[in-house]
């Protein structure tokens, strides 16, 4: 034998071994036909795995054996969807005799298709509706590159390393004929045996257990450290494609999803195409009959018009296709007793009242708690302790009370009130206007609240502490290192080291390195670095950093345009927020209430103690001499008949809340104001307390003005008064710079296309949003008139 002919043989012994492996894959995955037996699997990774070890050269990026990469540092980078992944519109069972009453949704949703196609008994491709996280996964050129999360449907999480560990996904395409780009949407899932497998390995060692399969599927997904997500055996299911470029697909969804198969993706066997109304039905029938046989969980299933022509024209409403539609199960009830009904603070500071139970079986699965959403809702099914109630597992995963068995209840029973405090922190618990929910206030101090909201606080558009993401909040918070945000500015090199160790000790995944007495530090060096140069930022990012309830980037930047400093953001009344732009009365509200509270407070004066900077503070904007005056308090104060006109009106006479109380009603009406108008005026400052909230509204508006400088009006700037819409890829420069470019120039940056957008930059691969803009007549630019415009303006 030659040399080269020896050396040519680990080579194709390799691509021996990956061929068997991949079609192991295919027929386990795809087919579900497996050809040969777990162990046998192993033995080809092993020899595989060996080979690559003694032939370094021979290792590629798309070998099975790298299907566990490196762990995530800080968190997960965002993904933005060239096309957006959009949700679907859910039909449910009503009540009726026949088909058509009972599932009329349905019948209405396959009427409109007929009649705005012009066709009777249009096709549609039927899935069952797969209960998991759903995915995109990009292919170049038949080699898997990237996977991301749905996430909001515009932007998604980039977890590639961890969608590599999922067997079901090809890594390299089968067979041949596949688009230079092709992105493949479907639903990552645990199936019913592999999460009792898990549950069962996880009970025997005391581990924590899985709640149910769809969370796993997401929990796992979402690890930072890839070896955890391939220990959890996962699976996936293609359900469409998004982008296509260079290269073609079938002019039907169902005969795309038959390719896809032959690319190597997993789909449904239960993939089928049904005929008009009574086919979809019958589908439905059908799926739910065999639905507790199924590997997998499944809360209901999709309908699809099948040709592509067709769903073009049908199009879309809102954020969801018109050509499909979700056909949702009816969820399984059970009826159990109220033993207690408790407040729990969730991650956002919501105060939900939760039944504890006697524990029952729905669904499959041992209840012992159910939501009662809020307050309203417990009012409105008067559910009160010692209640036999009927207990559903809405969407067949978060369980519920549905109502109150009257006919069942004790006697001497009491109804349920609302506490007045946070059960967690002690904070107040606080209702805004207009909204069912109750929060705790206490955001900064409450520890139910103190992993969202350090994770929130560092994140990139607000503080920008690059490394600190969910794992190490998770970590920080449960060795107690970190309490409130300012806590983050006193760590030092030793603490992350120590909470590493601990870590790994705890969770039994200390490194070897470590073991034999090398410890790296440099990760911590380079956290301690990012907390220290998060120190000097801008205002705007502080205040959103803050996570108060409603306040975001926009609002933000409101607040510091027109108030310029953080002092006076924290002090001014809720009636003068509410007079800046884009803040109502909810959202003033809600800024003033996070400032009353002593723990916020608090944890505010620590954090500028700590050495944070705004580094554009200034002086109020000269624009609130035109928006502030005793009128625009008395408009704004909710008074009956007491409008613009009438307010004025007022002012002119009686400038200032002491001198129109002292006047009375008699001089009102003497003044012009309509008699109905001085009633209402006349009840509103009888209550002291609006009284007394309306004057220091107005002594607030004096001190404010008296520091608000008298400048001459700044030069009116570029996009003023304008709305714009990004959509697409942009070559030079990301999507948020263009928005701050924008947005200095004086535009607003919205997220959707209407009647009021005043322009559209479409990049490469705009979607929808291009669409709505022509329907509509927007003016689109292109890339190159954008740059022009920053160009000249030196932005």
């Amino acid at each position: 034998m030659s040399k080269s002919s020896a050396s040519s043989l680990p080579a194709q012994r390799v691509d021996d071994l990956r061929g068997q492996i991949e079609q192991a894959n295919y027929r386990y995955h795809v087919l579900d036909d497996p050809a040969i037996t777990d162990a046998e699997y192993d033995g080809l990774m092993r020899e595989l795995e060996a080979l690559e070890a003694n032939h370094p050269q021979l290792a590629t990026p798309d070998s099975p054996t790298r299907r566990v990469g490196a762990r995530a540092l800080g968190g997960f980078a965002e993904v933005r969807h060239a096309l957006p992944m959009l949700s679907l519109s859910n039909a449910f069972e009503q009540e009726g005799g026949n088909d058509r009453e009972q599932y009329r949704e349905v019948a209405e949703f396959e009427r409109r298709i007929e009649q705005t196609l012009g066709r009777k008994q249009p096709v549609f491709s039927v899935e069952p509706k797969l209960d998991g996280l759903a995915i995109s996964l990009r292919y170049e050129n038949g080699v898997f590159v990237q996977g991301a999360t749905r996430g909001d449907g515009e932007t998604g999480e980039d977890v590639t390393a961890n969608l590599r560990t999922v067997r079901a996904i090809p890594l390299r395409l089968r067979g041949k004929d596949w688009p230079r780009v092709l992105e493949v949407r479907g639903e990552v899932i645990m199936l019913r045996k592999d999460f009792e497998a898990f549950n069962a390995y996880a009970r025997q060692h005391g581990e924590k257990s899985l709640a149910n399969p769809r969370n796993g599927a997401a929990g796992s997904l979402r690890q930072l450290d890839p070896a955890i997500t391939a220990k959890r055996k996962l699976s996936f299911f293609a359900y469409a494609v998004g982008v296509v470029e260079g290269g073609q697909l079938p002019d039907t969804h169902s005969k795309t999803l038959q390719t896809l198969r032959e690319w190597g993706f997993p789909v449904s066997a239960e993939v089928d195409v049904a005929k008009g109304f009574e086919g979809l039905i019958a589908y439905f029938k059908r799926i739910g009959a065999k639905r507790d046989s199924l590997p997998y969980d499944i809360d209901g299933v999709v309908y699809k018009l099948d040709d592509y022509a067709g769903q073009r024209e049908m199009g879309f409403v809102a954020r969801a296709p018109r050509w499909a539609i979700a056909h949702k199960f009816p969820a399984q009830e059970q009826s159990t007793t109220v033993d207690a009904i408790e407040i729990q603070i969730g991650r956002t500071g919501a105060a939900t009242p939760v039944a504890r139970l006697t524990p029952v079986q729905v669904a499959g699965v041992t209840v012992t708690n159910a939501t009662l959403h809020n307050a309203d809702q417990v009012a409105r099914l008067d559910v009160r302790v010692g209640d036999t109630v009927i207990v559903r597992r809405a969407g067949d995963v978060i369980p519920e009370v549905v109502r109150v068995i009257l006919d069942r209840r004790p006697a001497k029973t009491h109804p349920w009130k609302m506490p007045t405090h946070c059960p967690v922190c002690g904070s107040a618990l606080v209702r805004e206007e207009g909204e069912a929910a109750w929060r705790c206030s206490g955001g900064l101090i409450c520890a139910a609240q103190r992993k969202e909201a350090l994770i929130h606080f560092a994140s990139r558009r607000a503080m920008d502490i690059e490394g600190i993401g969910e794992r190490f909040v998770d970590a920080l918070v449960d060795f107690g290192y970190v309490h409130t945000p300012a806590d983050l500015y006193k760590l030092t090199l030793d603490h992350f080291l120590e909470m590493k160790q601990r870590a790994d000790e705890r969770d039994g995944t200390v490194p070897e390195t470590v073991k034999a007495g090398k410890i790296a530090t440099k990760w911590a060096e380079n956290l301690v670095e990012a907390i220290d140069a998060s120190k000097k930022t801008t205002l705007s990012r502080f205040l959103y950093a803050l996570g108060i309830v409603h306040i975001g980037e926009s609002t933000a930047k409101t607040l510091a345009s027109w108030l310029g400093s953080l002092e006076w953001v924290r002090s001014v009344p809720a009636p003068i927020l509410r007079e800046l732009p884009d803040i109502g009365g909810e959202v003033a509200g809600s800024i003033a209430a996070f400032f009353r509270q002593d723990g916020n407070r608090a944890v505010v004066d620590a954090l500028l103690a700590a050495g944070i900077a705004l580094s554009d503070e200034s002086d109020p904007s000269p624009r609130l001499h035109q928006k502030l005056s005793f009128a625009t308090l008395l408009e704004d104060a909710g008074i009956n008949g007491i409008g613009r006109r009438n307010a004025e009106l007022l002012a002119a006479h009686f400038p200032g809340i002491s001198k129109l109380h002292a006047a009375g009603s008699a001089h009102w009406i003497t003044a012009g104001l309509p008699q109905h108008a001085a009633l209402s005026l006349d009840e509103f400052l009888a209550d002291a307390d609006r009284r007394m909230r309306l004057q220091e509204a107005e002594a607030a508006m004096h001190r404010l003005l008296a520091a608000t400088p008298q400048a001459a009006a700044a030069e009116a700037l570029p996009l003023a008064g304008q709305t714009a819409v990004l959509t697409g890829t942009l070559s030079g420069m990301g999507r948020d710079e263009a928005k701050e470019k924008l947005e200095a120039l004086g535009a607003k940056v919205a997220g959707s296309v209407s009647k009021k957008t005043s322009f559209v930059v479409a990049g490469e691969a705009a979607g929808s949003k291009l669409d709505k803009a022509q329907e509509l007549g927007v003016d689109v630019w292109d890339e190159a008139r954008l740059l022009d415009l920053f160009k000249k303006h030196g932005s």
